[in-house]
């Protein structure tokens, strides 16, 4: 009897390791700190071997080991490729972080939200709820080995769409971040001539000055009329622009010859595309600082507004504009991570990826406040100097300054200044994804040599792009090739099908009104999903799967113990404040019209438009196909476990850590173990079994 049951026991192991990954998801339903005991003898000794194998550095197997329908059963699973160093993965994760969003919107939300009460606030919300997330995505990668798609079917069948979700945000922002990459490299491509065509208002056919350009300035002419080409409105089309279609073209390009042998290939390219804007950052920042202003435009930045400090609006622009800095929710974090060995400290590289982005976000800040600081005269005489206590309230005190002064010193000083309110001046280039362009093209024009630095900025621009890009195509990559592991043999085909439909996908934002449609789905629609997508993946993970079991988890993975304090982040101020946003944001959407800055060609000037209703239904549409995969993989995962709840707990895993051996036993590191849940599956199958044993 002994005999028949140990050969029972050993058909069902093997049977449990042969599941077709794509045929079920596989559940962790204990925690890391289960007692492993129960288990026989020889059973832990063959347990023992298969957890050598798969904790082993060397092999990079996955954490659930499982099978393909389409594969062989008796075939070798295929090994998951790795980062070739550490390096190249903290690239890849930095790269992905720090984007346009990083360049643009932050000086804008700084400059209209307190200054330095901005700041502060910022750097709160980062280190109690931003850190916290990014460890998450990470060691949920690092931990399952898997995408967005396979790791959170591991936490919990129940909210396994989430995944799906992930994915189709990346495939919609990957379409239209595409398009502002291609409007850099076209500037970046202008740039290679002297004078740059965006300083001087071209000439007409009769050699004067072209009179839509002398309405307004160079720089919103060139950009409006030159390279976008832009419509009065949305509802007027046209076809697809040549100049930045192929613009386009060869921004996907280089994105699928940079990813095409995967983790390796795409390592190399992130050492120029991460690196080179961090130096051109910091060339822009100690030329900024070397100009006349700089100390005040410092001082008047870093001053924190208290009012701003109370204020629930300031709150909520700083909440989105930390999550869509950082970039959660995407499932670039968990897929960039699923190519690392398991014991890696992705602590330290939440911490790392959370400064460096605040590093990139504040050094450019200041290189804005610079052009736009309001003193801007050249020769006065030293009685002219402003007041210390100016940078404390700009707006009111640079008015009784100027008017207490000497009559003498008063008209020499107004020939050197414009009329400048600086709210109404930041209004007018500090709004929309274009921003950067505009604001980056009024800084270079200040330099000595704009020729040399407009090339420079605009390298730094396309750059940053494109280690964006690539970390959302890995996030549309790697799910596909863990759910169908078929395609991992075919990665660099798998890369080019991917690459091709999304070019074509982003020549519908390359029309004269694409630019409209690039604002409606970067100002109003990605933060919705995002945050959905959040709070669902905090609640799973501190809630459904078990904080303090996933923190045992990877204490044990990594083999250094980790502060609790994440738990209660996790559990209790992560989902709170993620909640608010989320509803502040939906309510702030729903109450207010949403608008888009148009090109008003009559008057040649910009204009502020309201999205017509076909818009507005547009946008509810998108959030809702988005957001559709987790209620119908929901509903699936019910039905099936009402159609089938046998097959369900024969197919469900129980994941169980064993920590290292103590004292002179030989040390073994963290090891995984897979059993079935054999009371249940007796209880059910009792009378069949006993059946079978009375036979014998």
């Amino acid at each position: 009897m002994t005999t028949v049951n140990e050969d029972m026991e050993t058909q069902e192991e093997k049977s449990q390791l042969s599941v077709p990954s794509t045929s079920i998801s596989l559940t962790a339903t204990t925690s890391a700190y289960q007692l492993v005991s129960e288990l026989p003898t020889e059973e832990s000794q063959k347990f023992d071997l298969l957890s050598a194998q798969v904790w082993s550095d060397e092999d990079n197997e996955d954490i659930l080991e499982t099978l393909s329908k389409d594969e062989p059963k008796d075939g070798a699973p295929h090994e998951r490729p790795i980062w070739a160093n550490k390096t190249e993965y903290l690239l890849a994760q930095v790269g992905f972080s720090v984007g346009l969003s990083t360049i643009w919107r932050f000086p804008y939300l700084c400059f209209h939200n307190g200054g330095g009460s901005f700041i502060i606030i910022y750097i709160l919300m980062m280190f109690l709820v931003g850190i916290p997330l990014l460890f998450l995505e990470m060691a949920a990668g690092q931990r399952m080995r898997q995408g967005s798609i396979g790791v959170w079917k591991v936490i919990s069948p129940w909210i396994g769409g989430v995944g799906y979700t992930s994915f189709m945000v990346c495939v919609i922002v990957g379409l239209y971040y595409s398009v502002l990459m291609a409007w850099n490299l076209f500037y970046l491509v202008q740039s290679f001539q002297s004078p740059l065509p965006w300083l001087l208002c071209p000439l007409s056919q009769n050699s004067s000055t072209d009179s839509e350009c002398s309405r307004t300035n160079p720089t919103t002419y060139f950009w409006y009329r030159k390279v976008l080409k832009a419509t009065d409105e949305i509802e007027v089309d046209g076809k697809p622009l040549l100049h930045l279609s192929a613009s386009v073209l060869v921004i996907w390009l280089i994105i699928c010859i940079s990813m095409i042998k995967g983790p390796k290939s795409t390592g190399k390219m992130l050492y120029i595309s991460v690196l080179l804007p961090y130096i051109i950052l910091f060339s822009l920042l100690i030329r900024s600082l070397m100009m006349k202003g700089a100390y005040f435009g410092l001082k008047n930045l870093l001053a924190a507004k208290v009012p701003a400090l109370y204020s629930v609006e300031v709150w909520r622009r700083t909440g989105n504009q930390l999550f869509l800095s950082l970039g959660p929710g995407f499932g670039s974090f968990t897929a960039i991570s699923s190519y690392i060995p398991r014991s890696n400290n992705c602590i330290i590289d939440a911490y790392a990826v959370a400064f460096l982005n605040l590093l990139a976000s504040l050094t450019t800040t200041v290189n804005a406040k610079k052009v736009m600081d309001l003193i801007i005269a050249q020769v006065l005489p030293p009685e002219a100097y402003p007041p210390d206590s100016l940078y404390y309230d700009p707006s009111s005190i640079f008015p009784k300054w100027l008017n207490n002064l000497p009559e003498h010193i008063k008209n020499r000083i107004l020939p050197n200044l414009t009329e400048c309110d600086l709210s109404k001046e930041l209004n007018k280039v500090m709004i929309g994804p274009g921003v950067v362009i505009v604001t980056f093209s009024d800084i270079i024009s200040l330099f000595s040599g704009p020729t040399f630095w407009s090339i420079i900025t605009f390298l730094l621009l396309v750059n940053l792009g494109l280690s964006t890009v690539i970390g959302i195509i890995q996030g549309i990559i790697t799910p596909l090739q863990d759910t169908f592991s078929s395609l991992r043999e075919h990665s660099k085909l798998l890369t080019v099908g991917v690459c091709v439909p999304m070019f074509l996908g982003s020549l519908l934002f390359v029309r004269p009104s694409g630019s409209y449609y690039v604002n409606l789905l970067d100002d109003y629609w990605v933060s919705l999903p995002l945050f959905f997508i959040v709070i669902l993946e905090t609640i799973a993970m501190a809630w459904i799967y078990g904080a303090r079991r996933f923190l045992t988890d990877l204490s044990i993975m990594m083999g250094r113990p980790i502060s609790p304090i994440y738990r209660w982040l996790w559990c209790f101020l992560s989902p709170f404040v993620l909640l608010v946003l989320f509803l502040s944001t939906l309510i702030h959407l729903s109450v207010k019209d949403i608008t888009y800055l148009a090109w008003d060609s009559r008057n040649s000037n910009e204009v502020t438009r309201i999205y017509p209703s076909w818009a507005k239904a547009l946008l509810i549409f998108l959030v809702i196909i988005t957001v559709l995969p987790v209620p119908v993989y929901f509903f699936y995962t019910v039905i099936i476990r009402v159609v089938s709840p046998v097959s369900m707990i024969h197919n469900t895993a129980i994941i169980t850590f064993q920590p290292e051996a103590k004292g002179d036993s030989p040390k073994v590191g963290p090891r995984l173990q897979v059993r079935q849940k054999r009371q249940k599956i007796i209880k059910m199958d009792k009378p069949k079994t006993e059946g079978k044993l009375s036979a014998l």
